[in-house]
């Protein structure tokens, strides 16, 4: 029996596929909030009165038989072809069934149509008529005032968004369109399982934004390039050919075959400096605008599918805690935590403003896309603080420019600029001996503390939060002063 993710496995990589059923399966948590069963949230915008409600692992008889008992499923299982399905809402309309699709975002385009035609193929082949086909997902521009409003909450729609999240193409004719049969596919699936799995074949996808479980054992040998490989030129479509024409190192890159954007530029230059590349004129001009008192700002955050709180928007997040490392001229500095629990977003702005000094720079690490949009958040929901907040916002700087515009390259980057891999480069323990790593993993360990879990750490958990989020803000410090040497 095969589910729809393993025809989309299937159909990105026959690999992948092998690899993934040999697999034990994945334990994960969600990267986004969703406390609440946004099912049963749907179900009750959708005026839902006595469903047939799917389990796992149901017999597919009882969905058929469902059909013939209930004006409402949810969560049925349906199985053709050895396709299993689990279609999120029926609802009988006549002679035929209006098909809901659940979507638990804010704005369904039209990149997952695997999906979409796979359900109906489904549906449609165990002869079950399908009238309507609609989409309900979250409303953008809900906004929470006291109870949760499910009618408000959702949008039902029969269009798929474009890129400019404006409804365009109808559901059932996008669905139309990329039909097809998918019996062979699904023979193909199986056969392939009385076979190896086939030897790895790299394509752009292996390695995009979300990279492969099995990257790493499909090309192990990566694992041992060098920090200056060819491999580790950003943004490179031809890397891996001209790695094969023996060009290993970026010194050797072939320039007519780069894109020519600054950080290509930085790096093949680092390489052939030694290790490192600096454009000295411009990065002082950057570090000109910089004054004292200089406050180095991170903040960690939650992000709620279903707005919890008062004022909040779906997918709106929730700021928890803030490290902030203030250096004066002469050099010393003081360091300053603030972790909530539950929803502290005034404690937070109030203990903000009291801390950050009135005058000189705010520093973060990726500023544009996170601590901005924190502080312009914080000026919308707390109006009385709105002036002080956005003067904060205008007086912050970017650490990360000096790296994503190809002012500053060191070989050792291995390719990458976020602060752990800069940081591991200085002479400094930094993350090394932290129990919280990354971003995320300080966000599940926060999740204990809000929904109270007992048998946590409670102590410990806001010791380990508190000493991450200290490192972010005091590796932005040691950086800071790196690039100050360098220029």
């Amino acid at each position: 029996m095969f589910h729809i993710s393993d025809l989309k496995k299937f159909n990105r990589c026959q690999r992948l596929f092998a690899l993934d059923q040999a697999a034990p399966p994945q334990e994960w948590e969600r990267y986004v909030r969703l406390d609440e069963q946004v099912t049963d949230l749907a179900a009750q915008m959708l005026g839902v009165t006595d469903p047939f409600l799917g389990q796992r692992n149901d017999p597919p008889e009882l969905a058929m038989q469902a059909l013939k008992e209930k004006d409402w499923l949810i969560k049925a299982r349906f199985e053709y072809r050895n396709l299993r399905i689990k279609a999120p809402f029926l609802h009988r309309n006549g002679a035929g069934w209006d098909l809901y699709f659940l979507f638990p975002g804010l704005y369904p385009h039209a990149d997952d149509l695997l999906f979409y035609c796979a359900m109906v193929w489904v549906l449609e082949h165990l002869g079950i008529h399908l009238k309507n086909i609609r989409m309900v997902h979250l409303n953008r521009e809900y906004q929470r005032k006291g109870d949760l409003d499910v009618k408000q909450l959702f949008t039902v729609t029969d269009y798929f968004y474009n890129a400019a999240n404006h409804p365009t193409v109808l559901i059932r004719e996008a669905i139309a369109d990329g039909m097809r049969d998918y019996t062979s596919q699904l023979d193909a699936m199986e056969k392939s399982l009385l076979k190896p799995a086939p030897s790895p074949v790299r394509k752009p996808r292996c390695a995009s934004r979300q990279k492969c479980r099995f990257y790493e054992e499909c090309f192990p040998e990566e694992q041992k390039e060098p920090c200056n490989s060819i491999l580790t030129l950003i943004g490179s479509r031809y890397r891996y050919e001209m790695k094969a024409e023996g060009r290993y190192f970026l010194k050797d890159a072939d320039l007519n075959r780069i894109e020519g954007t600054r950080q290509q530029f930085a790096q093949i230059r680092a390489d052939q400096n030694g290790g490192l590349f600096a454009d000295h004129l411009g990065l002082s001009a950057w570090l000109s605008d910089i004054r004292y008192p200089i406050s180095f700002l991170d903040f960690e955050w939650e992000c709620y599918a279903v707005p919890q709180y008062e004022g909040m928007h779906p997918y709106d997040v929730l700021p928890f805690e803030y490290s902030l490392h203030i250096m004066q001229k002469d050099g010393t500095m003081t360091h300053q935590v603030f972790l909530g629990i539950h929803d502290d977003r005034r404690k937070m702005v109030e203990s903000l403003l009291s801390e950050v000094p009135s005058e000189g720079t705010i520093i973060a690490y990726n500023a544009e896309g996170a601590e901005k949009i924190r502080l312009q958040e914080f000026a919308d929901q707390f109006p009385e603080y709105r002036e002080r907040l956005l003067d904060m916002k205008a007086r912050m700087k970017d650490l990360q420019v000096p790296f994503t515009s190809g002012l500053v390259y060191d070989t050792r980057m291995g390719g990458a600029w976020n602060l752990k891999r800069i940081m591991s480069m200085m002479d400094d323990p930094g993350y090394r001996d932290l129990d919280i790593h990354e971003g995320m993993a300080a966000v599940f360990a926060w999740r204990h503390l809000d929904r109270g879990d007992e048998e946590a750490d409670q102590e410990q958990i806001i010791r380990e939060l508190k000493e991450y989020c200290g490192m972010d803000s005091y590796a932005m410090t040691v950086v800071y002063r790196w690039l100050t040497q360098i220029a």
